[in-house]
């Protein structure tokens, strides 16, 4: 069973930085996209960033310019940098990797999330 395990929240003060990390119980490799996806009290959960093996990024647009997503194959990690953060950003934060299967369906694995507070 694939498992991701979600650090480096906390929280921050407006305009500071965290890095999330993802860390995989198998070889990210093997998945076809991993992301990042956050949910604030009462929203829907939303993509915020995602990388797929191919190495095609996309990001939500409230975050472009501001956070970067990376892979450490060696370390089967995924991060996440966040930069100047705003109390918007305040929400739970989600590993997610998905990984195709043989009948063209998609399997997702999720961590369990870390908390992320921006306060002014």
């Amino acid at each position: 069973q694939v498992q991701l395990v979600e650090s480096g929240g906390g929280s921050v003060q407006v305009g500071g930085s965290l890095r999330l990390s993802c860390a995989a119980s198998t070889r990210i490799f093997s998945f076809d996209a991993m992301g990042w996806y956050r949910q604030a009290p009462g929203k829907q959960r939303e993509l915020v960033a995602r990388i797929t093996r191919g190495r095609s990024v996309n990001y939500a647009d409230s975050v472009k310019d501001r956070f970067t997503i990376s892979t450490e194959y060696a370390k089967n990690t995924v991060y996440l940098q966040m930069n100047s953060l705003k109390p918007e950003d305040s929400a739970v934060y989600y590993c997610r990797a998905e990984q195709k299967t043989a009948n063209s369906g998609t399997v997702d694995y999720w961590g369990q999330g870390t908390q992320v507070t921006v306060s002014s």
